[in-house]
């Protein structure tokens, strides 16, 4: 029996996540795997029932498992003494040192309209310091106010974490085109990015099949839509790959289209790389894709760990594949210029499912 953790989220969350259960359910019913999925206080409603957006109860949780999916949140529309924190998946990924976000971005169909049709890149996002302040400091948040007219943030770079995040694009493009591109802006952050893109240079001597080149973060934006296929796994600092996966997305034909998963060496957690789209909760007009296909990386995680399962591999292509072909027959939400809405789309990807 396989346990995974479910919190729905905010917003559009309940509705994408229980797409993604039904479709993995199914997908790993067709290998044998049984599944039980734990569903966890969290987000909004949390706040309701227990005072905060991830209580101690699912953290209790969350530590005896390896993997859980995570709906996206929005702590913005949090009360008030909630807003300006660390957000509940923040916390998440501290707690549990999820260091590696891994957001692919590909072209799926032809059907669907994409700026870049060619599109197969996949952005290493380091995930635990860099410019964001939130993930900087032991105590505290590394953005503050001196004065109300002047507002200052610390970005922090160590060795180790560049390192680790190295070796994690590296890995991934060993199996994949092998070749890595190394975002960084040192004609202007020679220190920090610097520190980053020499980490990153020197573990790639460890992998002597990977062609390495360093681009500066400006440059390798433009060329990413203007030459996509000059592209393989980039490595990033945290900010810098927010916001070039967010770009990737969109580049394959919408953001509701891209997937990721962060991960440790001992945990994962499934999460969309977009956010709660408030606006349109509640509506079942929402695209699933991303997050069907965060679960199937997490599965497909699960799988290569040590003492993983192969049939949860198996099943993740099973997800992937019958994705694929439901936008083969011309079904899509209205996000790429479809009008199935959120339910039925996943019906169509479920009937795909062999």
């Amino acid at each position: 029996m396989l346990t995974l953790g479910v919190l729905l989220g905010d917003g559009i969350g309940p509705e994408i996540v229980d797409s993604a259960t039904r479709v993995a359910e199914r997908a790993l019913s067709g290998v044998s795997v049984a599944v039980h999925w734990r569903e966890l206080a969290f987000g909004l409603e949390a706040i309701g029932e227990f005072g905060t957006p991830l209580p101690e109860p699912t953290l209790a949780e969350l530590d005896g498992l390896a993997g859980w999916i995570l709906g996206p949140h929005d702590n913005a529309g949090y009360p008030e003494q909630f807003r300006g924190l660390l957000s509940p998946g923040g916390a998440i990924r501290k707690r549990y040192n999820l260091f590696a976000n891994i957001r692919p971005a590909r072209t799926l169909s032809a059907a669907v309209h994409a700026v870049c049709p060619d599109l197969d890149v996949v952005v290493v996002r380091e995930n635990t310091e860099g410019f964001y302040a939130d993930r900087n400091m032991y105590d505290g948040a590394g953005e503050f106010m001196p004065t109300p007219d002047v507002a200052l943030a610390v970005a922090v770079f160590t060795r180790t974490a560049c390192e680790r995040i190295a070796h994690q694009a590296f890995q991934l493009a060993s199996v994949r085109r092998k070749s890595v591109t190394v975002a960084h802006k040192t004609n202007v952050l020679a220190k920090t990015t610097g520190l980053f893109r020499d980490v990153c240079q020197s573990v790639a001597e460890s992998y002597p099949d990977v062609h390495v080149r360093g681009e500066h973060i400006d440059a390798l934006a433009a060329r990413l839509v203007s030459h996509p296929r000059d592209f393989d796994v980039i490595v990033a600092e945290n900010m810098f790959g927010d916001i070039l996966s967010d770009l990737a997305g969109q580049l394959s034909g919408s953001l509701g289209m891209a997937p990721s998963i962060n991960a440790s060496h001992t945990h994962a957690m499934a999460q969309a790389a977009h956010g709660s789209a408030p606006d349109i909760a509640g509506r079942d007009i929402a695209n699933p894709v991303a997050m069907i296909l965060s679960t199937a990386m997490l599965l497909r995680w699960l799988a290569g760990r040590e003492g993983g399962t192969p049939a949860l591999g198996i099943a993740a292509d099973r997800i992937e594949d019958a994705v694929r072909r439901t936008l083969d027959s011309g079904v899509g939400t209205a996000d790429i210029g479809g009008s199935a809405s959120t339910s039925s789309f996943t019906e169509h990807v479920l009937s795909a499912l062999p």
